[in-house]
């Protein structure tokens, strides 16, 4: 029976964890964990942690001398880890390679079509008693060209999703899939040029940071929709930004942010937001933010649990899991 200190954690977390059959033993922070926070993880075993926790090489290290031999993280992402120090202090370090790409494919379908047919507005103007159509037209995706950068698990997920629409679908990843049937490798220039719909899927590394930046954001066709259910520092938000402004970015539909941490999984309705690009975002008419819950449905939580316990056990009982991550996954 291990030990866990879990950090960051949301009142659905303790829901879902707390209603599975598991031996071992969970004390829940809501802080996420970083060089302040870390001296809360004595006396536990492993620590449990999620996207915006820090585990830099300073707060592993702090981890290591607080007894810790196990960073167990509920997602599949693991930019936020520091793998050079953790194999240097010999803290294993486990993730949930996979729980429903499908739920982020469809939340990704949902941004598009909510952007693509204004519902959103139209919600809205139906509660007030207003039904007129004025300004609500739409843009047809059937026959539209779709481009999606990363075909991993998710983004299969998706372009299959897009296939179905009656899209052509373009794709631009470092490792093509030979049986993705139906969807066209390109290099990167060619997809910005061609595409009417852009969907990030790829993961956060060095190489990706800023993936769309001024110069990316200039080879897009102009008008072009962007969307971003993976990771926000692919995008450099102030490019962005001066891209809706000028409409060469027809619109944009994010699930994540690149200074999230500051805010998603909180409740500021009462506060002033002090992140100006953020605010800015919110006040554009054509684009739409959700909170980093594209992941989030009951199937993916109760994966994300079933996972996680399961690492937790291989690592009591020293066993090795295909969940193991080290620096050879970078590569």
């Amino acid at each position: 029976m291990s030990k866990i200190a879990f950090f960051s954690s949301q009142a659905y977390d303790k829901e879902y964890f707390k209603n599975a059959n598991c031996q071992h033993i969970f004390e829940f922070f809501e802080t996420p964990l970083e060089p302040k926070t870390v001296n809360l993880a004595k006396g536990f075993d492993g620590v449990c942690v999620f996207v915006n926790d820090h585990l830099d090489a300073e707060v592993i290290g702090l981890l290591k001398e607080a007894g810790i031999g196990l960073i167990a993280l509920r997602c599949a992402g693991f930019n936020n880890v520091d793998l050079d120090a953790a194999k240097n202090h010999e803290i294993r370090v486990m993730r949930v390679p996979s729980y429903s790409p499908e739920s982020v494919a469809e939340h990704t379908l949902a941004i598009i079509m909510t952007l693509a047919r204004k519902t959103h507005k139209a919600y809205n103007r139906v509660r007030e008693g207003n039904f007129s159509l004025v300004n609500l037209d739409g843009m047809l995706l059937h026959g539209k060209t779709m481009g999606v950068i990363g075909t991993g698990k998710i983004g299969r997920a998706f372009c299959q999703i897009a296939l179905g629409l009656g899209m052509k679908v373009l794709a631009n990843d470092k490792y093509p899939s030979e049986d993705l049937s139906g969807v066209n490798y390109v290099d990167l220039d060619e997809l910005l040029y061609q595409s009417d719909v852009i969907s990030l899927q790829c993961p956060l590394t060095p190489e990706t940071h800023h993936l769309i930046n001024k110069n990316t954001l200039g080879k897009m066709k102009k008008g072009c929709m962007l969307i971003n259910t993976s990771r926000g520092k692919l995008i450099d938000t102030a490019a962005a930004i001066e891209a809706l402004k000028i409409g060469q970015l027809g619109a944009l539909g994010i699930d994540v942010y690149e200074e999230e941490e500051h805010l998603f999984f909180r409740d500021l309705s009462e506060q002033i937001i002090q992140d100006d690009h953020i605010s800015r975002l919110i006040a554009f008419p054509n684009v739409l933010i959700t909170a980093h819950q594209a992941f989030f449905t009951s199937e993916s939580m109760q994966e994300i649990v079933k996972t996680t316990i399961n690492n937790i056990d291989k690592f009591e009982t020293k066993q090795i899991s295909e969940n193991d991550v080290n620096i050879e996954l970078l590569t």
